[in-house]
């Protein structure tokens, strides 16, 4: 196998592994609260949004350290014990206890802050400056198939139903479990990049794979890596790529927790508000996947960078939040277990709230596909440092956005977003002019995302 072949099939493993763990995890945090408000007349007394809360706020804090563990332990094993810990999470819903649900949360917090450290420094090394668009296109649309899988499923197990058993609950968080534990074993498929820099030309993602076992070394690269990482958050391209990153984190919140919620929650849809949660994530997935496959697998033929393709994702978002303001009650998302019957400025419409739901997932892939290509883009040599800046940034903006949606009514998470959005979107433009600037200067072509 050539080194380009190998390459490329390590990306797509890394996405097909990503793709089963986080068909449980989507999966689960779609109906997590849906589930959790069926159990909350038990001794259960738990919340899908504080559990959600928790773990960003952990991930967040935990992304200070995760290059340090990746420098010390390898990408593909950090992968696997963070896979783990997810499946672990997942099996919490299977007999779920308050005190149990919690704990799971503080310790998928720091998984997810070293498997994405590890992604990005995974991707990086499979990838070069002319094939750095078609990867991140790639494993996101990977990534994103798998909230088709999962909510396919809700969508036909929960059709019909006004409440979730035991029994339902049950057969869904067992079969998300081993889910979740086959994408685990796959990363170990994951093959190692061989060293082809020249002699005395250093790279700091290939540093982190080196096969030094000396534990000074590893504690050196460690120290190395997080100094990387300060240096790099006070950069000025950071520092405005941060606030793309904030409202991807706001949207990640609202698309994969309260939006499901809020569909759920509306007795005007009848029998069918239950099933429809699944149903919404299915055309999230779509809309994620289209936007993957059309702006990573076609990056080549794109000879106009990445800024109209961030354009088109601040628009459809900004007609998708439009149609939710109209079309679903502002208690929606805080409404009790009975659901509300209250009705916006329309008669809540399945079809405009899957729609959005479409237009939710192809406006988020616009900004993932390229924040993960102009990283990758960007810090070539510092790709650990600079992946765990960039979940660092999306997750504490994904915590605090859970914890407001315990509080907040729908108009203003919306206008929340809008404001977020509309200022990270002119914060990316201004990145991507500078560093086309900067080619153009060098003589490159920058016809390539």
């Amino acid at each position: 196998m050539s080194p380009g072949s190998k390459k490329l099939f390590n990306i797509i493993l890394l996405g097909v592994s990503f793709m089963f763990i986080f068909t449980a995890f989507q999966t689960c945090g779609n109906i997590a609260q849906t589930v959790i408000t069926n159990l909350n007349s038990t001794d259960f007394h738990g919340s899908g949004y504080t559990s959600m809360s928790i773990i960003y706020g952990v991930f967040s804090a935990s992304n200070l350290l995760s290059p340090s563990v990746v420098a010390i332990v390898g990408p593909q094993l950090s992968m696997v014990v963070s896979g783990v810990f997810y499946s672990l999470y997942i099996a919490v819903f299977i007999q779920p206890t308050t005190w149990a649900f919690y704990t799971a949360s503080v310790f998928i917090g720091i998984a997810a802050a070293v498997l994405w450290t590890a992604q990005g420094n995974c991707l990086t090394v499979n990838s070069d400056e002319n094939t750095i668009g078609r990867n991140s296109g790639v494993f996101w649309a990977l990534l994103q198939s798998s909230l088709f899988f999962g909510n396919l499923y809700i969508y036909f197990a929960w059709q019909g139903k006004t409440h979730i058993s035991e029994s339902d609950r049950r057969t869904v968080f067992i079969a998300l479990t081993v889910i979740s534990l086959v994408g685990t074993v796959l990363f170990f498929l994951i093959r190692k990049q061989e060293d082809t820099k020249a002699p005395g030309e250093e790279d700091s993602a290939n540093e982190i794979l080196g096969d030094s076992s000396s534990a000074q070394t590893k504690m050196t690269r460690a120290v190395a890596a997080f100094k990387k990482s300060i240096k790099l958050s006070f950069t000025k391209e950071i520092l405005l790529l941060s606030v793309t990153t904030a409202y991807t984190g706001l949207a990640l919140t609202f698309f994969s927790g309260v939006y499901g919620t809020c569909i759920g929650a509306v007795n005007r849809f009848g029998s069918e508000e239950k099933s429809l949660i699944g149903l919404s994530g299915i055309f999230i997935g779509v809309g994620e996947i289209l936007g993957g496959g059309i702006f990573g697998l076609l990056s080549k033929n794109n000879h106009f960078g990445r800024n109209p393709i961030v354009m088109l994702g601040i628009i459809v978002h900004f007609i998708a939040f439009y149609l939710i303001f109209f079309n679903t009650p502002n208690d929606a998302p805080i409404a009790p277990m009975e659901g509300t019957d209250d009705i916006a400025y329309m008669i809540p419409s399945k079809e405009v709230a899957i729609l959005c739901s479409f237009l939710l997932g192809l406006g988020d892939s616009c900004f993932n596909t390229q924040l993960l290509s102009i990283l990758g883009f960007l810090y070539a040599e510092d790709s650990a440092p600079a992946f765990a800046i960039f979940k660092f940034v999306q997750s504490i903006c994904a915590a605090v956005a859970y914890f407001y949606s315990n509080y907040f009514l729908l108009q203003w998470q919306l206008l929340i977003m809008v404001i977020v959005g509309f200022f990270g979107t002119i914060a990316f433009f201004t990145v991507e002019w500078e560093a086309a600037a900067a080619l153009a200067a060098r003589g490159s072509d920058y016809s390539s995302i």
